[in-house]
């Protein structure tokens, strides 16, 4: 344990640059997709799919690697998903055909896993009380800044070298972190029979109905696309994969050693805040996802102009949020979350009304209205979230959270191409001859966005009746 910002500057370095990159790949490859389908002769729907194996590993392996570190060593997971992480980005990059992109992502991913889901628990391992905030602040800012430069770093990158250094890129960075982490972050000799031991007895039957239910769920999209569609498939494993990951859950919760806490499922404001953050991270994966075949492929625009045009949302939160967090540790985190919401569902009503033409004036503002209602909705939702769990299960609350946040991304990216290319048939990749059956299409997914918008604000809008109604009736009462 170390008391100051030089003692933990290697491990801030680490945990902060594959912050970096996870920030990166993430708000980069989106930008990616259209180029993509071109350069590999697929369909823009069949690019989309590089986007999705990454998402819908991480969604199933999350969870079970935060268990391990913890069970295990954090550090030891972290630095082998950051070997895997690297040979993933690679294969990527260097990858012939589809095939091997999908395989190399499904690699990656299984180790971004493994770093995000040890990452904060590291610096809990290693940080103080009077450090431990500032510490996380500090690496949460490398994510920002990932996050923040992704569209432009991804525009620059592909219209002057190529897609791939989007992958490439990763090895020098992940290689010189690993270096610079070499002394703390080293893998014990015995971790394999530590491996066996441990793991021997986990509820792994409760990861494969997790994992079978998750991929049969997200798989069911990929049959409702193309000139084909196969609707009895899509639904036999649209409702059975929903049906096996709600049953995983019982399942774990029956279980003599859970991957999660069956408490975390008996807190009703725990529920009410995941269930909300799925939701609105599910509606903003909608316009990461499409905004790229929007302004390049119907557009005609470039991906560096793209790019810097989808910074925009980023660049607004990187402003707002600490701004909300400072005004909801002053006010109503309730109410400030319920703001967010009501602004968000007007920017996918601004994205559903989008222009014919390229005309910036009227593409620019609901980008930024978006950033302002994720800004005000996360930084007082996750502190409504954490508060509403005590001390011993805030671990596993964090890993939970996690999960509802890539779940719904996943599921937001997965629901949007679904919807797109079914009003497409026929349609290979999006150009601008396609015109008005494009726009028709894009309208309609948008319009679905702020109709789940609207859901999460009813929620949210009957957690602070029922808040209300609570405070009303101990008033009424009186001192006891």
């Amino acid at each position: 344990m170390f008391t100051t910002l030089r003692q933990n500057y290697r491990i801030i370095l680490v945990l902060g640059l594959f912050s970096l990159l996870t920030g990166l790949s993430g708000s980069s490859i989106n930008l990616a997709l259209p180029q993509i389908s071109i350069d590999l002769a697929i369909s823009n729907s069949a690019a989309t799919w590089i986007i999705q194996v990454g998402m819908i590993t991480t969604v199933i392996v999350l969870v079970m690697f935060g268990h391990l570190g913890d069970l295990l060593s954090k550090t030891a997971i972290f630095t082998i998903g950051g070997y895997i992480f690297i040979a993933g980005s690679v294969l990527t990059g260097l990858a012939p055909n589809y095939w091997l992109i999908l395989l190399g992502r499904f690699i990656q991913a299984i180790g971004s896993a493994m770093t995000l889901a040890n990452s904060l628990g590291i610096v809990n391992q290693y940080a103080t009380d009077q450090n431990r905030t500032e510490l996380i602040a500090i690496i949460a800012m490398f994510m920002s800044v990932g996050s923040l430069s992704g569209p432009a770093f991804g525009g620059v990158v592909i219209s002057q070298l190529s897609w791939r250094w989007l992958f490439l890129f990763n090895l020098p960075v992940g290689l010189i972190a690993l270096w610079i982490g070499r002394h703390r972050f080293t893998i014990p000799k015995n971790l394999w029979q530590q491996t066996t031991q441990v793991t021997r007895h986990l509820n792994w039957l409760g990861q494969i109905l997790f994992s079978v239910g998750i991929i049969a769920f997200f798989l069911s999209s990929y049959f409702a696309q193309g000139q084909h569609p196969n609707w009895p498939l899509t639904l036999l494993l649209l409702v059975g994969g929903l049906g096996l990951t709600v049953y995983s859950f019982y399942q774990d919760d029956h279980s003599l050693l859970a991957w999660i806490d069956p408490a975390i499922f008996r807190n009703k404001l725990y529920l009410v805040s995941v269930s909300i953050l799925f939701l609105v991270m599910l509606v903003n994966a909608i316009s990461d996802i499409l905004l790229p075949f929007y302004l390049q492929s119907y557009g005609g625009l470039s991906a560096l102009i793209s790019g810097l045009i989808m910074m925009l949302q980023a660049s607004v939160m990187f402003f707002v949020t600490p701004l909300a967090g400072y005004i909801a540790d002053r006010w109503d985190a309730a109410k400030l979350t319920t703001i967010g919401l009501v602004i968000l569902s007007a920017s996918q009503l601004g994205y559903a009304f989008y222009p014919a033409t390229m005309n910036l004036a009227l593409i620019i503002p609901t980008i930024i209205a978006n950033g302002i209602g994720m800004s005000l909705f996360l930084s007082p939702n996750n502190a409504l979230t954490m508060s509403s769990v005590p001390n011993p299960l805030a671990g596993v609350a964090g890993s939970l959270s996690s999960l509802a946040r890539t779940l719904g991304m996943t599921a937001g990216i997965s629901l949007a191409t679904s919807l797109l290319f079914i009003q497409l048939p026929g349609v290979v990749r999006i150009t601008p001859q396609v015109g008005r059956s494009f726009l028709t299409a894009y309208r309609r997914v948008f319009l679905l966005a702020m109709a789940i918008s609207l859901v999460a604000f009813g929620i949210m809008a009957w957690r602070l009746w029922q808040q209300r109604r609570q405070t009303a009736t101990k008033k009424a009462m009186g001192p006891q």
